[in-house]
C-alpha cells in the first residue's frame, strides 16, 4: 500500500504541477506554475500522508534514508514508485496536450541548462540552484516531519516552500528539485532532455544528503544543549525545594 500511494501521490503532485505548466503556463506565469505545484504537493500530504509518509520525490526518500528514518528496500520502493508516477503523469499530460490542433512538443516542460536553460544559464548555475534548493526543500521536509514538530502544519509547510523555490528555479532551469518530475518529460522530449537528465537527478540527491546532514547536526545540538540546560537546572531546582 504504501508504495502504490506513493505512485498515486506523485502522479497527482505532478500531474497538477507539469500540466499547469504545458497547458496553461504562458497564461498563469510563474507564480501560477508555482501555486500548481505547491497546492497539489500540500494536498497530497494529508492525502497519501498517513500511508506512506508523503514522500514523492526521489531527494527526499534519500534524505529520509540518510537520517535514519527509513530503510534502503523501502526507500529502493519509493524511489521507484516515484519515478512510475512522474512518468505516468507526463504522459497523461502529453496525451492531453496532444489533443490541441497545433500543438508542438517543445521542451513539453523538460528541465535543462545552456541553450535548453530558460534564460540561457549554464550548467554549474543550473547544478547549484538544484543543490541548493533541494537542500531547503528537504530540510524543510525533515523538520516539519520531525516527532517534536506541531502536529497537523507539515502540509502546509512543505506546499508552501515549494511554492516559495520554484519561482527562483524557473528562469535557470525549469525548476525540478524532484529527479521523477525531470524523469517523466525527458522520456518524451528525449534527445537532449536525456542528455541533460544527469544533472536533475544528481544535484537534487546531494541537496537531499546534504539536507539530511545539516539537519540531523542541528537537531543533535539542540538536543544536546536541551539536556546540559536540564542537568543545570537540576542542582537549582534541588535546592529551592530545600527551602
Amino acid at each position: 500500500m504504501k508504495y502504490a500511494a506513493e505512485l498515486f501521490g506523485t502522479f497527482v503532485f505532478l500531474f497538477s504541477g507539469l500540466g499547469t505548466a504545458v497547458l496553461d503556463g504562458n497564461n498563469v506565469g510563474h507564480l501560477g506554475v508555482s501555486l500548481g505545484f505547491g497546492l497539489a504537493l500540500l494536498a497530497m500530504v494529508y492525502t497519501v500522508g498517513p500511508i506512506s509518509g508523503c514522500h514523492l520525490n526521489p531527494a527526499v526518500t534519500f534524505g529520509m534514508l540518510l537520517s535514519r528514518r527509513i530503510s534502503s528496500v523501502q526507500a529502493a520502493g519509493y524511489m521507484v514508485a516515484q519515478v512510475a508516477g512522474g512518468v505516468l503523469a507526463a504522459a497523461f499530460v502529453w496525451v492531453i496536450a496532444n489533443g490541441k490542433p497545433g500543438f508542438q512538443l517543445g521542451d513539453f516542460a523538460a528541465n535543462g541548462y545552456g541553450q535548453h536553460s530558460p534564460e540561457g544559464y549554464s550548467m554549474m548555475a543550473a547544478f547549484l540552484v538544484e543543490m541548493v534548493l533541494t537542500m531547503v526543500l528537504v530540510i524543510t521536509v525533515l523538520g516539519s516531519t520531525d516527532e517534536k514538530a506541531p502536529v497537523g502544519f507539515a502540509g502546509l509547510a512543505i506546499g508552501l516552500v515549494l511554492a516559495a523555490i520554484i519561482p527562483k528555479g524557473i528562469p535557470v532551469s525549469n525548476a525540478s528539485f524532484n529527479p521523477a518530475r525531470s524523469i517523466g518529460p525527458a522520456v518524451f522530449v528525449g534527445g537532449w532532455a536525456i542528455s541533460q537528465l544527469w544533472l536533475f537527478i544528481v544535484a537534487p540527491m546531494i541537496g537531499g544528503a546534504i539536507a539530511a546532514g545539516v539537519y540531523m547536526t542541528i537537531r543533535e545540538s539542540a538536543t544536546l544543549i536541551t539536556a546540559k540546560r536540564a542537568e543545570q537546572a537540576l542542582p537549582s531546582e534541588q535546592a529551592e525545594r530545600r527551602r
